[in-house]
């Protein structure tokens, strides 16, 4: 039987694996597998595999990496991922990296753990990271003790201050649990007064500091500790203003420190509004500090939003809509359809697409997920939230080429979620990603399949909604992600770029999709047309043959994805 004649039940090569389908594809390497992991996680698992088994198979592709001395490069890439804001859900970076702080290989251990500080950027982060070396049999050793110390003690006061008080407890841990842990040493009085005010509070903390005063004056830091307390490493900063609220007001004495916590303790029992108002003004207090019988509050809710970072907004979108602060043509309105339209700012938070998604998803439902919550839509306010979510990839340029772009909108395809979000499948989500390339190139098609190709009609005005609409109206069937190829051959379409978002669980066809590409090629005089896999789920398949170089997979999500997709189509990777 000739290859081109193979069905996708039958293997074109000896290097193709069985996916879970019972076609034959290409298994990627433990690499591409950790950063489908990172970006994709496996909530929800996939049409095939229930979500233990398939974090189970996406830990065992990190351990042998780790066993194939690569630890260092996994930590790194952890880190790139992390930083970058490429992921859109903070779990699967934490436990990729517990696995690396829990290897026996020394060199992965400790990479692990010198970059604990800048991938735990706010508490939240530091707590998932505990739970996960817990789980795995991590015990509080000399290398975590210390990389836990450190992280608070080499933080800005002013910035730890502001954290421990709005984090005060995450994942089943609370500071109080982690100082104890991690037995944290430090010559600065103001975190000394911090680490008093965590394990024995306010009032005690006080007491303490009274009779220290006694025998030495800590009234006011000395200009040598001033300069050593601006060249500390600054963990959250007005760069770097992921999920957590700046403390804009610098507490350089503990005078200062002292007031704001007692400000923060005061605010919690407090109904007089005014007060309240007050407090938020004088010492930029957060949502989280409120007694909740307050947030009800119109005009807190906007003495909020005057510093409230971008991420917090966004998720609190729906309520202030329900308080009625972003009523039509009010200045609320005006200042989030600003902030969510800047570029930078949405950079500078690490907003990542898929989160925006989310956010457009259920604030036009007019009503949460979980909650009695309910709120009148704004179409200004939602409109935005769609030109943000094409903000956020990285910048893409257009490249001129001819794209075909095919979704799999197949039984897998609807099954399962993406990140355990619970509106959007990886169908879905191909869908809305795909519009990132609709909008951006000059030629672009799009058509989805399962056992048969239906042509879509998404242009560059498409709105998201009604395309997402659109492809949770399409009758799910059988995977042959070869029809794109073949669909373009039999109508003898010039195309330079083939993009196919898949979970690649193909096996439906009659001609596997590398052989399809090549049969276009040849047919079409087209020898550089090109293939570009977008994996939608976290298994370890692709129908991207390895060994062509015109074929390319990535992972869905990335936020980076678009940009990669750009450079390959004019051969620059």
């Amino acid at each position: 039987m000739s290859t081109q004649n193979k069905p996708q039940s039958k293997p074109l090569r000896n290097d193709q694996v069985k996916n879970n389908a019972g076609g034959f594809v290409w298994a990627v390497n433990d690499m591409q597998r950790l950063q489908r992991f990172l970006c994709l996680g496996c909530e929800g698992g996939t049409y095939y595999q229930g979500e233990k088994e398939l974090g189970i198979e996406n830990a065992k592709s990190i351990i042998k990496l780790i066993e194939d001395g690569r630890g260092v490069e996994v930590v790194q890439t952890i880190k790139t991922y992390s930083i970058e804001g490429r992921t859109s859900k903070q779990n699967p970076i934490m436990f990729a990296l517990a696995l690396c702080a829990k290897s026996t290989d020394l060199s992965t251990k400790q990479a692990a753990y010198s970059s604990l500080s800048e991938i735990c950027r706010i508490p939240t982060h530091l707590f998932m990271f505990i739970k996960y070396t817990h789980a795995l049999g991590q015990n509080w050793g000399r290398a975590q003790r210390r990389a836990v110390s450190q992280w608070y003690t080499k933080q800005n006061p002013s910035e730890l201050a502001m954290a421990v008080t709005k984090y005060q407890n995450r994942e089943g841990y609370t500071h109080r649990d982690v100082l104890r842990l991690s037995h944290p040493s430090t010559k600065d009085p103001l975190i000394c007064f911090l680490f008093d005010y965590i394990t024995h509070g306010l009032q005690k903390a006080i007491e303490h500091l009274k009779s220290t005063n006694d025998n030495h004056n800590t009234e006011n830091i000395t200009d040598t500790y001033q300069q050593e307390v601006e060249q500390k490493q600054i963990i959250l900063n007005n760069d770097n203003e992921e999920d957590d609220e700046i403390n804009n007001k610098k507490l350089l004495t503990i005078e200062q420190l002292k007031e704001f916590l007692e400000t923060v303790e005061k605010v919690k029992t407090s109904t007089d509004e005014n007060e309240l108002i007050t407090a938020i003004r004088q010492h930029h207090l957060v949502r989280e500090h409120l007694p909740t019988n307050m947030l009800n509050s119109k005009n807190i809710w906007a003495v909020l939003l005057e510093n409230m970072p971008l991420t917090a907004m966004i998720r609190n979108l729906g309520k202030m809509s329900a308080i009625d602060l972003l009523r039509e043509d009010s200045e609320a309105e005006k200042y989030v359809v600003q902030r969510l339209k800047n570029r930078a700012q949405l950079y500078r938070a690490r907003i990542h697409p898929f989160n925006i998604l989310v956010a457009l998803e259920t604030y036009k439902q007019g009503k949460g997920f979980k909650g009695k919550l309910q709120w009148q839509v704004n179409q200004q306010v939602k409109n935005t939230l769609e030109k943000a979510f094409y903000l956020s990839f990285k910048y893409v340029k257009p490249t001129n080429q001819r794209y075909l772009i095919g979704l799999d909108v197949s039984g897998s395809m609807s099954c399962g979620t993406i990140n355990g979000s619970p509106s959007i499948t990886p169908a879905v989500g191909s869908c809305a990603m795909c519009m990132v390339t609709v909008r951006t190139e000059p030629y672009a098609k799009v058509v989805a399949f399962s056992d048969r190709l239906i042509p879509v009609d998404f242009s560059k005005n498409s709105k998201l909604e009604d395309i997402m609409t659109e492809t949770r109206r399409i009758s799910f069937g059988p995977t042959d992600c070869a029809l794109p190829m073949i669909w373009a051959l039999e109508r003898k379409e010039k195309i330079d770029v083939f993009v196919v978002y898949t979970d690649n669980e193909t096996w439906f066809g009659k001609v596997h999709p590398s052989e399809a590409l090549q049969q276009y090629r040849k047919k079409m005089s087209c020898p550089k047309a090109k293939l570009i896999v977008v994996g939608m789920k976290s298994n370890s398949f692709t129908i991207a043959d390895p060994n062509d170089r015109g074929m390319l997979d990535i992972v869905g999500f990335d936020s980076a994805a678009p940009q990669v997709m750009s450079l390959f189509a004019e051969g620059a990777i």
